[in-house]
């Protein structure tokens, strides 16, 4: 694999350089540094989704007829690189990342005409309709159910972890439309507008002490059967391909590394003590650093797939369950390098909104909130015992 890069390429990165110069803000920048989880506020995620858009960047990962930009593999590597490392905020991956190649591969022309552009814009901001109480990892056990009156499915349930609801005006769903011998059967993916009367959102507050999940509740909640993508019955099949592209389609690796390279510099301060100079420290940043590198690799290999058509696949579980385990050790790894100060930690809440002095300079403010939020890392997505089942079962054949 040549890693290399030609002259229009460096071009391209030079040009990717500018662009982010340009529209990064200060406050972006900063509420990003801030930011524990892996999604950013709204308010400071869709400002950058709309500068993108407004290059023609919105979805780097879409076929250039419904508004990708034509990258080439290495095109999309040095974008999603280059904006790792100055910190750019997380779009709304629900929707340009999930939601998105589902009404591409499977919505009517209506649904690609109506929502895609939406999407592009940042004028829809979307939530996943997947977990409920005890349909989680055995999610084809999902009991929140859709009944067909007329031109409308009527439907009732209860939708959980559903992250960022209280912000999204749109959901996409799995709802059972019917019941066959087996659980996946009559599974339909209908996309809901969050404004339906019958939608009650209760917030969860995590252990982090952040409002990022919610429970949904639907009563007698009328969906328009037009909403529904693709054929009744068949949204098991839908929903599968939006996890491949949920768990395989990101650079993960570029975040990872810039991640790793802000403890070490922190492990190499006086503010921790030259932590760095614990042999188990030092250690650890190296295993780590050697763990990303592999990741890269793999997301090379997957991201060539990608450009020419084809869905991740199983390889998918690969990354997610890599990703997960890596993101787990590098926040293990944050706070370990601060040490007794992780006791003053902040509750975790959007602090660049602080409006008191914090105990702990900014740079170790958000090791600790990301600590706790990362816990989920290996759970949302499906669970890593789950990922390795696939593997398992697609890859080894076992």
């Amino acid at each position: 694999m040549d890693l290399s890069f030609n002259t229009e390429e460096r071009a391209f990165q030079s040009e990717v350089r500018s662009f982010i110069a340009k529209n990064l803000t200060g406050e972006m920048k900063r509420a990003t540094a801030l930011t524990p989880s892996v999604f950013s506020d709204p308010d400071i995620g869709m400002a950058w989704q709309r500068a993108l858009h407004g290059r023609g960047w919105g979805a780097p990962g879409w076929p250039v007829e419904y508004g990708g930009p034509d990258w080439t593999p290495a095109q999309r590597w040095i974008f999603e690189s280059e904006c790792a490392r100055a910190g750019v905020p997380n779009v709304n991956v629900m929707g340009v990342k999930m939601v998105g190649p589902v009404i591409i591969g499977f919505g009517s022309p209506e649904q690609k005409n109506f929502y895609l552009p939406r999407i592009l814009s940042g004028e829809d901001y979307w939530c996943q309709g997947y977990s409920e109480p005890g349909s989680g990892s055995d999610l084809s056990s999902l009991k929140t159910r859709a009944v067909r009156d007329g031109d409308d499915y009527i439907v009732n349930g209860t939708k959980i972890w559903t992250t960022h609801a209280h912000h999204a005006n749109r959901m996409f769903a799995l709802v059972r439309t019917s019941d066959g011998p087996r659980q996946q059967d009559g599974i339909s993916f209908i996309l809901i507008d969050m404004k339906t009367p019958g939608i009650t959102t209760r917030p969860i507050l995590t252990i982090g002490g952040d409002h990022e999940v919610n429970q949904v509740f639907f009563d007698d909640v009328r969906v328009p059967v037009a909403n529904r993508v693709g054929d009744e019955g068949k949204g098991w099949t839908y929903g599968k391909y939006l996890l491949e592209f949920e768990r395989g389609s990101g650079i993960a690796s570029a975040k990872l590394r810039e991640g790793l390279r802000a403890i070490t510099e922190l492990a190499e301060s006086d503010l921790t003590g030259r932590a760095i100079d614990s042999p188990d420290i030092a250690t650890r940043i190296s295993e780590v650093e050697i763990d990303i590198d592999a990741l890269e690799m793999t997301e090379l290999r997957v991201l060539s797939a990608l450009q020419t058509g084809q869905n991740p696949g199983a390889v998918s579980s690969i990354l997610k369950l890599r990703n997960s385990e890596i993101r787990q050790a590098v926040t293990r790894l944050g706070v370990d390098v601060i040490g007794h100060d992780a006791l003053a930690v902040e509750p975790m809440r959007p602090l660049y909104k602080l409006n008191h002095e914090p105990a702990l300079p900014e740079e170790m403010l958000t090791l600790v909130p990301e600590y706790l939020n990362g816990r989920a890392y290996t759970i949302f997505g499906g669970t890593s015992e789950i990922q390795r089942d696939i593997i398992a079962k697609m890859m080894l054949g076992i």
